[in-house]
């Protein structure tokens, strides 16, 4: 756990009683603060209360009296399209707002760092997809380059309760839009943009919004080196911002089929390769085409972002690229779940937005497409300039209709469930044929989250192939 400093004394109000809200609140306390908890949800304050905590209702009023700050949790909107009731009364009495992410960064170093040989460095990832691969991926070069390293924020645990950091750890981050918008200090080593696609724009009334949520990372703390993605336009002004010039290698772009050799420091994937240039000559390759852990044109972008983030850190291209061919994947991102009769079973649940689809289908030849579930604006419409590998789409939940209406020509049955959809696709599929669950579309229609969604996907493949 990593004590909060600075409340020691002081009464803290914690909105949102999740993970994240559990963990601030045990932070708060170990630091010396008195934390007043407050959840919408009965069952998240009953949870609270059992372990150990007082509740305080923070929408009465008079909550606010004698707060010296509130820490919400990254889902309650603070802003657009509404700030939650709790979070209004806050700016009205003009108490600060904050989240775990913003106490992490003033709580992390102590005084045992006087002692450390090297100095802790914080990785940090935001971007729209590719995040948790990418962070995953770090992580996994650290360890096997000998590295002490913890991962945490969207992925494994909250970034409170890591352990302390050891002498030269690295602590790997994930961090969504959400948390980067509202943290009050942001101060990486390094920071990695993957890329941009529109997702979450009622939350930040619109693409500016979600864009300045992302570049809050970059801009508030300046972090040492910027790994930044320049394969979308905002990528590229985020990069000419963050640096002082082409040849200024404390900005490292990265590129999944552009060529960046005219820059100070970068890495690219082009035809399955990916190249190290710096100062306009290149200084490593790795054939990224039997990387099993990592097909397609978007996990080679997530390749070039972590082998960038590690090269930052020191770490040898040769290591990197070992590294990379022991990286197993995520579950739910891309991950093959298993291969009958030379057909094979991709398990891409992650893949919630029309973006994310649009990359798993541009990853393999002859597709089996399992799809639907709870669709967003616009459906699946987008998609039809990547849809000619799809032999045949299985559609699945809420939006199954809706999405047939789009696909056009490209053959497709309406399978409703899961089960149907596997047991169909299976029985259909040829040698060479992959089957590929690639929703583009929320879960919450049949699933409470898109680990279910996978988790019954993978079930039923393996109940199938033995």
């Amino acid at each position: 756990m990593i004590p909060v400093k600075g409340f020691a004394g002081a009464r803290v109000a914690v909105l949102g009683l999740g993970r994240s809200g559990l963990a601030t609140a045990h932070a708060l306390v170990a630091g010396g603060a008195t934390p007043l908890l407050w959840d919408d949800s009965p069952e998240a304050r009953a949870k609270a209360e059992a372990e150990g905590f007082a509740l305080s209702d923070l929408t009465r009023g008079g909550a606010f009296d004698d707060v010296v700050c509130l820490i919400t949790s990254p889902g309650i909107a603070h802003l657009y399209p509404g700030p939650n009731k709790v979070i209004a009364r806050a700016l009205e009495a003009g108490v600060p707002v904050d989240n775990d992410i913003g106490l992490f960064f003033r709580s992390f170093a102590s005084s045992d760092w006087d002692d450390f040989e090297t100095m802790p460095r914080v990785v940090c990832v935001t971007g729209s997809n590719g995040k948790s691969t990418t962070v995953a991926l770090i992580h996994h070069i650290l360890q096997v380059a000998g590295r002490p390293t913890q991962m945490a924020g969207n992925i494994g645990k909250g970034v409170l309760s890591i352990e302390p950091a050891q002498d030269g750890e690295v602590i790997v981050l994930e961090l969504s839009s959400y948390q980067t918008e509202l943290a009050r200090a942001l101060t990486p080593d390094v920071a990695v943009f993957t890329n941009l696609s529109p997702d979450h724009l009622d939350r930040h009334n619109g693409m500016g919004g979600y864009f300045a949520a992302k570049r809050r990372l970059f801009a508030e703390g300046g972090p040492d080196r910027a790994v930044i993605g320049v394969d979308e336009v905002e990528g590229r002004f985020l990069a000419n911002q963050a640096g002082m010039g082409p040849q200024d290698d404390r900005v490292i772009r990265i590129s999944s089929g552009q060529k960046l050799d005219q820059f100070g420091w970068s890495v690219f994937a082009r035809k399955g390769f990916l190249a190290e240039w710096r100062k306009g000559r290149q200084v490593a390759s790795i054939d990224l085409r039997e990387v099993t852990g990592l097909p397609g044109a978007h996990n080679h972008q997530n390749a070039c972002a972590a082998y960038a983030a590690t090269r930052a850190l020191g770490i040898a291209p040769k290591l990197i690229e070992g590294a990379f061919h022991s990286f197993a994947g995520l579950p739910h991102r891309s991950q093959m779940v298993g291969e009958r009769t030379g057909v094979r079973f991709i398990n891409d649940s992650k893949a919630t937005n029309v973006d994310s689809a649009a990359k798993a289908l541009q990853a393999f030849d002859r597709i089996r497409w399992i799809a639907g579930g709870m669709g967003k604006a616009g459906g699946i419409a987008a998609l039809t300039p990547v849809l000619g590998s799809v032999v045949k789409a299985y559609l699945i939940g809420h939006s199954a209709r809706d999405f047939a209406l789009q696909l056009g020509d490209t053959p497709h049955e309406i399978c409703e469930t899961m089960e149907r959809a596997v047991s169909r696709a299976a029985a259909e599929a040829e040698a060479g044929d992959v089957v590929l669950l690639a929703p583009a579309a929320a879960s919450f229609d049949q699933y409470p989250d898109f680990e279910k969604r996978g988790e019954d996907f993978t079930a039923r493949v393996k109940a199938l192939i033995g």
